[in-house]
């Protein structure tokens, strides 16, 4: 990351689709220059003023020697490699990486293991999916929750959630708001009922209480072991009654299943009718020969049964001769014991036959009500349909006449029926919300414009890839939620290709919110500076800082000094990874002093003097200077955040402090 941008900044776009158009806006807020190649000039644009945008367009192949000299590769910082061909991006990637061994390389691809193994031989490379990147802000938009975000971290789940405030909750009895933080979790926003959440962190006044129906957003680190973690079931006092209760459910089903078919039905009846030949046979055997014993005649009986008729007979030949009837009954059980083995044969063939339907799960049945929709099972309707599944949500997904492999997620109930019978059937008017993630942009708007006539209202989240549409579409449906792919994909495109790591985004008041992963260079803008610089001068979170050879601290407090070596992961705006990349520290800069009157614990002096110095950021020298000449003024800047939360640790330490506004020049 460099201290400023200079002449040399120079960004290069391989491939104008939707995708690179709406990086060149997305990079054109850092100020930097742009130059695409094309393969072929557009007749149109998706973004109107695109040829203003760009400083330079070469048409051409962007894996060509010729076109890559053109376009100056080896005085650009970065490339971003954004056609729709897989194969295409890593030829031009492996092309450019001959011509400049240090340019940043940023890639569109899908090719997750080949990614991985490419970014260990080229280095400086990312590549992201641009389908995968908002799946995360579509599930979360359907699932309709107070969650905005959520990703994994450092062994935890950091989550965002938005609330509001209950007339029971405790957080009502709160004096200042700032008491709301915790070591697990710290306040984003925070506005009244009556006002809108505010488009950027840390805009409220510390010093203000919370009133019932006041929505707050904060981020929170939970245990993953904790998401799991089920209570036990409860122990049944009596068990012999839920033992036999579950025999005589276990019984009912084997019946009804017994009758389902005219062979198994057959088999039933077959069975019991052996059954009662084995034992009469047994008992008339050992009846008319006793000498036999009834062991000798039962296993006798079963010889015949299984067809051994001319073998049994040629051992009574030495006993005196057998009955007529005797020998009929022993004709009747051969036969059959004959008919059982065949129809025995017959069942063990049907079985085979029928196996691989056996070895696939059904699909479950589709829910009633209360449950998501998702329309269009491409590739982001996959990854949605799997998070919410992960987060062990209701859904049902159509896929309007296509059939899909019995092997895709097994756990989804689908439903493969034309447009108006697939939105009957997956009960959509009774649904919580709808996700509309087809590839074609235009049946979405169609699917959204039909659901709004059947439930208007129902929520519903529709993808579209174009900035026209996605600008007209709020007007048309004010019920619906647009996620426009594209645009929220290109902004996690630009941050990367300052060599930042984009480790996830979610949505956030129509704005994308970036998780982004810093590693402090000493030309970084960031090198030096305080967590409360990063916080209220950038108006970013940090939620993880991890100093060369340290453990990591999730949810850092502002008081921590960045140095070179150390790993920074902050949620943040496209804006303020611009104004961090420009070093532009703050639009409201400091502006608050810190005023001490007295302290009447003199045996603190030295915890009081290290508080000042480390929530102030100033020498300790000037702390102590502060408290020899009471009353004083502190002559360290500070944010008035920074400064409240100053004057609350120094109160516990019997400090009369206070605030006082820098005069204006």
């Amino acid at each position: 990351m460099y201290t400023m941008f200079g002449s040399a900044d120079w960004f290069l776009i391989c491939g104008l689709g939707s995708l690179g158009q709406h990086c060149v806006v997305a990079l054109k807020e850092f100020e930097v220059g742009t130059i695409a190649i094309e393969l072929v000039q557009p007749q149109s644009w998706e973004i109107a003023n695109m040829p203003e945008l760009l400083d330079s367009t070469i048409w051409g192949d962007c894996r060509h020697k010729r076109v890559l000299e053109q376009a100056k590769i080896e005085q650009c910082r970065a490339a971003l490699i954004l056609t729709a061909n897989d194969r295409v991006n890593i030829e031009t990637a492996l092309a450019i990486r001959q011509f400049n061994p240090h340019i940043r390389l940023v890639i569109r691809s899908a090719q997750t293991n080949l990614n991985q193994l490419l970014g260990q031989k080229l280095g400086n490379f990312v590549a992201y999916d641009p389908t995968g990147l908002p799946a995360m802000a579509f599930a979360l938009a359907a699932l309709g929750t107070t969650i905005l975000g959520s990703f994994p971290l450092e062994h935890h789940r950091i989550q965002i959630v938005q609330s509001q405030v209950e007339a029971g909750s405790p957080w009502v009895n709160l004096h200042h708001i700032d008491e709301v933080n915790t070591p697990t979790r710290r306040l984003l926003a925070h506005a009244a009922a009556t006002e809108p959440l505010p488009a950027t962190f840390h805009q409220w006044e510390p010093a203000r209480g919370i009133n019932a129906g006041d929505r707050l957003v904060y981020v929170e680190a939970i245990g993953l072991n904790s998401l799991d973690r089920q209570p036990s079931p409860r122990r049944h006092p009596h068990k012999l009654r839920t033992i036999l209760s579950r025999y005589r459910h276990g019984w009912r089903q084997f019946w009804q299943l017994g009758w389902q078919s005219q062979v198994r039905r057959l088999a039933l009846l077959y069975g019991i009718t052996v059954l009662g030949l084995l034992a009469l046979g047994t008992y008339l055997f050992d009846l008319y020969y006793p000498g036999i014993g009834w062991r000798a005649a039962f296993f006798d009986t079963a010889i015949l049964l299984l067809g051994g008729y001319g073998d049994l007979f040629g051992n009574f030949h030495q006993l005196e001769p057998i009955p007529w009837w005797l020998r009929l009954f022993a004709l009747l059980l051969t036969i059959v014991g004959t008919a059982f083995v065949g129809v025995l044969y017959a069942m063990l063939t049907d079985a085979l036959l029928s196996s691989k339907f056996q070895f696939i799960k059904q699909r479950p049945p589709v829910p009633q009500q209360d449950h998501i929709v998702i329309i269009g099972l491409e590739r982001i309707g996959q990854q949605v349909a799997e998070l919410l599944h992960q987060l062990r949500q209701p859904v049902v997904a159509i896929t309007l006449g296509v059939e899909v492999d019995t092997a895709l997620l097994p756990h989804l109930p689908i439903v493969t029926s034309k447009l108006n019978t697939a939105l009957v059937q997956a009960n959509c008017a009774t649904a919580k919300s709808v996700a509309i993630v087809t590839d074609d942009e235009i049946l979405n708007l169609e699917i959204a414009l039909m659901l709004q006539t059947i439930a208007p209202e129902l929520r519903a989240i529709v993808r579209t890839a174009g900035q026209q549409l996605s600008e007209l579409l709020p007007q048309l449906l004010p019920q619906s939620q647009i996620i426009d792919v594209d645009r929220v994909a290109a902004e996690a495109f630009a941050g990367a290709a300052f060599g930042e790591h984009i480790i996830d985004l979610f949505r956030y008041d129509n704005q994308t919110i970036l998780v982004t992963e810093y590693k402090i260079e000493a030309t970084d803008t960031l090198n030096g500076l305080l967590l409360a610089d990063v916080a209220y001068g950038y108006e970013a979170m940090p939620i993880l800082h991890q100093p060369s050879d340290c453990p990591a601290t999730l949810l850092p407090t502002d008081d921590l000094r960045l140095q070179v070596g150390d790993r920074l992961i902050v949620l943040a705006t496209i804006d303020a990874l611009r104004r961090i990349e420009q070093g532009k520290i703050s639009i409201k800069p400091k502006s608050w002093r810190l005023r001490v009157e007295q302290f009447n614990n003199p045996s603190a002096i030295s915890a009081i003097i290290q508080t000042i110095a480390t929530i102030a950021g100033c020498p300790v020298e000037m702390a102590q200077k502060l408290l020899r000449s009471l009353p004083a003024t502190l002559p360290t800047l500070l944010y008035k955040h920074q400064g409240e939360r100053l004057v609350q640790q120094l109160s516990q330490l019997q400090v009369r402090a206070a605030l006082v506004q820098k005069k204006l020049d």
